[in-house]
């Protein structure tokens, strides 16, 4: 599914630990590291594709984590004309940005799940690290979603993210994409 501009639906994931540290895979076979993320489904939410790309991609269920917020808009990135299938119509992904708190033990975290793992290794890592490590086409949104989700991480760590006592979840990843 591609938007009319030519950018993918998809989430982004940030899981974090009690020290504040993030969640870095490795996708399997490469020395590229980066956040786990996934495509959002006709008629699935982004929150919806939160929950099924979590479990996907590193073992994780829905009580083995907390939300504590999420970006208020789309993020975008174009993919390097190198990478643009010929003829495709996709040229970048949108995402909304989820940054979570691992309640369960990390032990539950398994990158080996599916017949064909996206990640063979994780670590944990500074938050900001990850800005300087993916790959260059993806370093703006990355720093745009850090940036943007910081304040949960820094605000009210221990509680829900935010005062209101729920976590901080905009329309945009609570609707469907169509």
């Amino acid at each position: 599914m591609v938007d009319s501009d030519g950018f993918r639906p998809n989430v982004g994931i940030i899981v974090a630990n009690d020290g504040g540290k993030v969640l870095w895979a490795r996708r399997a076979g490469e020395e590229a590291w980066q956040f786990p993320q996934g495509g959002v489904e006709p008629r699935e939410t982004p929150l919806d594709a939160l929950y099924r790309e979590l479990e996907e991609e590193i073992g994780l269920a829905p009580e083995d984590v907390t939300v504590l917020g999420a970006t208020r808009r789309w993020l975008r990135y174009r993919l390097p004309r190198r990478m643009v299938r010929r003829g495709g119509r996709c040229i970048g992904q949108k995402q909304i940005w989820f940054l979570l708190r691992l309640v369960a033990d990390e032990q539950r975290v398994q990158v080996d799940r599916v017949p064909r793992p996206e990640f063979d290794r994780w670590r944990w890592v500074e938050y900001w690290q990850p800005v300087d490590e993916v790959i260059f086409f993806k370093r703006q949104v990355y720093r745009q979603a850090l940036q943007e989700l910081a304040g949960y991480l820094h605000g009210d760590w221990r509680g829900t993210g935010t005062e209101g006592g729920g976590p901080a979840i905009p329309p945009a990843a609570r609707r469907p994409v169509r």
